[in-house]
């Protein structure tokens, strides 16, 4: 049965990241706030989870799930390498709104769909997202919508698009940002920026000491 759990109650907030870590744990979905928009989420590690987070969604192997890491060594435990870009841009702006894509180390038990022997990893800024994820470790996380909709911005939202699909919502007001995050692919001859989002090219080059223009690949 689908709980909705308001965080801004501080028992309600407890027993919520209770419930959360346990559905986890189980093989199970959770709704959960960013910094960025709502995501929806699951145990990386566990596959059954992964394929009915992407059953949700209505979502192909096609496009691979990123992971949430609930500090900043996680990267090195799932990276086959940590290039120094890579370490750079995580003291610039971990927690935050970026993604990193990076080679996977070839060790790592899971399926995340078609993801070509890379991972997209990310620490979120919010302080429920980040207090499942040090329970449970790497999640498995999406944005918070069915294929082709609007990401969810609030946990109503989600709610509307996923309903009972997913077994925990944690409510914690809008998402700061409302807008997902940058990424930036490392796993290439040099940075390039795949996604567009809230941290710009400009402070992305001014971090690498390169041309905001060649990580986006505009003349």
């Amino acid at each position: 049965m689908t709980e909705v759990f308001d965080c801004a109650d501080a028992d309600r907030r407890a027993a919520g990241i209770a419930a959360a870590v346990d559905a986890v744990r189980g093989g199970r979905l959770v709704v959960l706030p960013t910094d960025t928009v709502y995501g929806i989420g699951a145990d990386a590690f566990n596959a059954a989870g992964v394929t009915a987070l992407l059953a949700a969604k209505g979502r192909g192997r096609d496009m691979p799930v990123g992971v949430l890491v609930g500090s900043w060594n996680s990267i090195d435990g799932l990276a086959l390498i940590v290039p120094d870009t890579a370490r750079e841009l995580i003291r610039a702006f971990w927690p935050g709104a970026l993604s990193l894509i990076v080679t996977q180390a070839p060790s790592l038990q899971w399926d995340l769909g078609e993801a070509r022997g890379t991972v997209m990893v990310r620490m979120p800024l919010h302080p429920v997202a980040l207090e499942v994820l040090k329970a449970v470790g790497p999640m498995a996380v999406s944005s918070a919508n069915v294929s082709g909709g609007p990401p969810a911005v609030d946990a109503g939202e989600a709610q509307r698009q996923l309903g009972e699909s997913v077994d925990v919502y944690l409510d914690a007001g809008p998402a700061e940002r409302g807008e997902a995050s940058t990424i930036v692919d490392l796993t290439g001859p040099a940075p390039r920026i795949v996604r567009t989002g809230p941290v710009s090219a400009e402070q992305i080059g001014a971090v690498l000491g390169l041309d905001p223009a060649a990580l986006t690949g505009t003349p």
